[in-house]
C-alpha cells in the first residue's frame, strides 16, 4: 500500500470539501500553504502503520485509519500555524518557506488554523467508513488536542512560571503521537491500550530530538528559526540534561519505543519504522561526535 498517496489524497479531499468553490480564496490558499508540501507526515504514517500491524490489508480495511490519520495531520499542521504566530514564537519560516502569518497575514493565519481544526473532525466524520468506531476515534483525537493533556495544554504550559519538562513534552508533542498510534488500533477495532506506551515514548523522543536540533543546528538546515527555546525562555532538554544527556535520553526513548511495540503480525516492520524515524531525528554530525 502506498501510504504517502493515501495520506495526500485524504488531505486534498479535506481541502476540496472545505472550499467547494465558495470559500474565501485567500483562506483556502493559506490552508494549502500550511498543508502542502508537507513534512515527513510522521504522525499519519504511524497511524497507518499501527492499523497495518492490527490487520489492515485492503484499501477498505484502511479507510477508517486513513480518516483518522488525515485528522491528526490537519490538527498537527494547524498547531504549527498557531505556534509560529507573533504571540508565540514569531517564527518567519516553516519547512523552509515563509510561515503562514508571514505569507498571508496574521488574521488569515489564525483563521486558517481554526478552520483546519474544524476540518479535522469533519474529515473524520465524513471519511470514516466504520461508524461503530467513529466515537472512539473522535474521543482519542479530541483528547490529544484539548486540556488537560493535549497540544493546547502543551502550548499553554509555556505561559506558566514553572514547567516540568517531561509533562510539557508529553502534551506539546507526545499527545499527537499517542493519538496517532492508538487511533490506528481503534480504527481496526483493536484494543488501543497496548499501543499507548509506544506512542508516548516516540513522541517524547521526537521532542527531545527537536530540542537538540534547535540547540545545535542553523536555520537553513532546520527549515525554521533556530534557537527559539533560548530566545523565548522555554525549557529545553539540552539545558536540563546537557547535550550528551539529551542525546543519551533520545537513544533510550527510541529503544523503549521499539521495545513497546506489542506482539502482532506487523511488529518487526513497525519496530523498523521506529528506528527509521530515529535515524532522521538527530543531526548526523552530532551522532558522529557523540558516538
Amino acid at each position: 500500500m502506498d501510504t504517502d498517496a493515501f495520506i495526500e489524497r485524504a488531505l486534498e479531499r479535506a481541502v476540496c470539501a472545505a472550499d467547494r468553490g465558495a470559500a474565501p480564496p485567500k483562506l483556502i490558499a493559506a490552508i494549502r500553504h500550511a498543508l502542502f508540501p508537507g513534512g515527513a507526515r510522521v504522525r499519519p504514517q504511524l497511524c497507518l502503520a499501527v492499523a497495518h500491524a492490527c490487520g489492515a490489508r485492503t484499501d477498505d480495511d484502511f479507510q477508517p485509519a486513513v480518516a483518522a490519520a488525515a485528522a491528526v495531520e490537519l490538527l498537527h499542521c494547524a498547531s504549527l500555524i498557531h505556534d509560529d504566530l507573533p504571540c508565540f514564537d514569531a517564527a518567519e519560516l516553516r519547512r523552509g518557506k515563509p510561515s503562514v502569518h508571514v505569507a498571508y497575514g496574521e488574521a488569515l493565519a489564525v483563521l486558517a488554523g481554526d478552520a483546519m481544526i474544524v476540518m479535522a473532525f469533519e474529515t473524520l466524520s465524513r471519511d470514516c467508513a466504520a461508524p461503530s468506531r467513529l466515537g472512539a476515534l473522535t474521543a482519542i483525537i479530541a483528547g490529544a488536542v484539548g486540556p488537560p493533556f493535549g497540544i493546547v495544554a502543551g502550548q499553554a504550559w509555556e505561559s506558566e512560571p514553572e514547567i516540568e519538562l517531561s509533562r510539557y513534552h508529553r502534551s506539546k508533542t507526545g499527545a499527537m503521537f499517542v493519538a496517532a498510534a492508538t487511533a490506528g488500533a481503534a480504527a481496526m477495532g483493536a484494543d488501543k491500550t497496548p499501543w499507548r506506551a509506544m506512542g508516548d515514548r516516540l513522541g517524547e523522543a521526537y521532542q527531545i530530538a527537536d530540542d537538540i536540533r534547535d540547540f545545535v543546528m542553523e536555520e537553513n538546515a532546520l527549515g525554521k528559526p533556530a534557537g527559539q527555546d533560548a530566545a523565548n525562555a522555554r525549557p529545553n532538554a539540552v539545558d536540563t540534561l546537557g547535550l550528551r544527556g539529551a542525546f543519551d535520553q533520545l537513544n533510550e526513548l527510541i529503544r523503549d519505543a521499539a521495545d513497546s511495540v506489542p506482539d502482532c503480525a506487523g511488529a518487526d516492520n513497525l519496530r523498523e519504522l521506529v528506528y527509521a524515524q530515529a535515524r532522521r531525528l538527530a543531526p548526523k554530525d552530532l551522532i558522529r561526535s557523540l558516538a
